[in-house]
């Protein structure tokens, strides 16, 4: 990795950071600058997960006025959170790496349609706002297949959370997003230390990104709902869609 080929990743780990605090699709700034600096698609999904990790804990902790009064829960969703993405990252080290090329472009589509519906998404939550109800099982298992889903690929895991929350859960917006930031770092976490045990990790890649990450989440916990959010989302299309043909032209 050349010197410029370090800051480019260092630049997409803050951006990613930030996104991944306020939009929560992170993923498809890294994951696209990994290929493009030359590391196979499994060795930067591994490595992204782990070096992104820092900054969704970045992020939740500057969103922690937002989760007073939410401990219970955490205790109920963050279970679902962990168990599914330790399957998802299982799945990512057994099935064969054409699998996860062959996979993960169709992965990047469903991440964008979420992307764009974000408007969309976050409207029904408002609807929302006043139903007597908290998720029950339907959301647990939701969350459960978001943790999946995020241990296999991250991208839109967070948008995928807030989708599902939205639909489910009579809460205000920026609570549910500190809440979404909780479980999406615990996923990213314990898919990542499962991935120092069984997986190819390129170290220098997550530290660089930890470096980033860490510095983005703040800054999307400060300013980031000060953004256009429609400034993001086009962002984001336009790297998730280059990476989807990186991966098809690799």
């Amino acid at each position: 990795m050349t010197v410029w080929e370090a800051i480019a990743v260092v630049i997409a780990g803050v951006f990613a950071g930030g996104i991944n605090t306020v939009v929560g699709s992170g993923t498809l700034v890294t994951f696209p600058v990994l290929l493009a600096v030359g590391y196979p698609p499994v060795v930067a999904n591994v490595s992204n997960s782990l070096g992104l990790v820092p900054g969704s804990l970045s992020g939740a902790w500057g969103y922690r006025e937002e989760l007073k009064g939410q401990s219970s829960r955490i205790k109920r969703l963050l279970p679902a959170s962990i168990i599914g993405g330790v399957i998802g990252a299982i799945l990512l080290v057994t099935l064969p790496d054409k699998a996860f090329t062959a996979i993960v472009p169709v992965l990047i589509v469903i991440a964008l349609v979420l992307v764009v519906a974000q408007p969309w998404l976050n409207r029904k939550l408002s609807h929302r706002r006043n139903a007597d109800n908290d998720g029950g099982l339907l959301l647990w298992f939701g969350v459960f297949a978001a943790g999946i889903y995020g241990g296999y690929f991250g991208a839109a895991q967070g948008v995928l959370v807030m989708g599902i929350m939205g639909v489910l859960v009579s809460e205000h917006l920026q609570r549910m997003n500190a809440l979404k930031n909780v479980l999406t770092a615990f996923v990213n976490l314990v898919a990542g230390v499962l991935f120092i045990f069984i997986a190819d990790v390129a170290w220098l890649v997550v530290l660089l990104l930890a470096v980033g990450s860490v510095v983005g989440g703040q800054i999307g916990a400060k300013i980031g709902r000060k953004l256009p959010p429609a400034v993001l989302r086009g962002v984001i299309v336009v790297v998730g869609v280059a990476a989807i043909v990186q991966l098809l032209t690799k």
